[in-house]
């Protein structure tokens, strides 16, 4: 799939806290989640990014604890992809099992700053900064992650499954 949208950029160790701050955690509503979003971290994040921006983030995105509310937070704020240096490894399952693309591209994260326009497509792995003309190559993700991400995450994949 193929994504484009301005940049918000963010640097290294962006813990699940920070993403969505714990005392939010009481709330089953994915609207809810979405609107504190980065609340306390980066206050300006949902003034600053629109629906189908890009969030490019450094080294281990989402560390710390193993709830999923964080890429749902993420993915329903209206940031349908995180490109990043590196992610925390229950971060990078739970985004597949959510629905929210990422892509893991250090040389990318170096070249695009906050504002350019990006685009990225999970299939091909290729991030290409439309503000610069520069082009940079990410990990490839497995077909099947790949198909969890197209299906809207993990549940509605498998009830697509039990559906044929």
């Amino acid at each position: 799939m193929k994504y484009k949208g301005k940049v918000y950029k963010m640097g290294d160790d962006i813990d699940t806290d920070a993403i969505i701050p714990a005392r939010f955690l009481n709330t089953s509503d994915h609207e809810e989640l979405g609107s504190h979003v980065m609340e306390d971290y980066a206050p300006d994040f949902r003034g600053s990014v629109r629906a189908g921006g890009i969030l490019v983030a450094g080294r281990n995105f989402g560390c710390g604890s193993s709830r999923e509310h964080a890429p749902v937070a993420i993915k329903v704020s209206g940031v349908p992809i995180v490109i990043a240096e590196s992610f925390a490894r229950i971060f990078y399952r739970n985004s597949f099992n959510t629905g929210l693309a990422i892509m893991e591209s250090p040389e990318a994260v170096k070249g695009i700053k906050k504002g350019d326009e990006v685009e990225g497509d999970t299939e091909s792995g290729e991030i290409n900064n439309l503000t610069t003309g520069e082009k940079f190559q990410a990990k490839s993700i497995p077909p099947f992650m790949a198909e969890l991400i197209s299906d809207g995450g993990l549940i509605p994949h498998l009830k697509k499954k039990l559906e044929k």
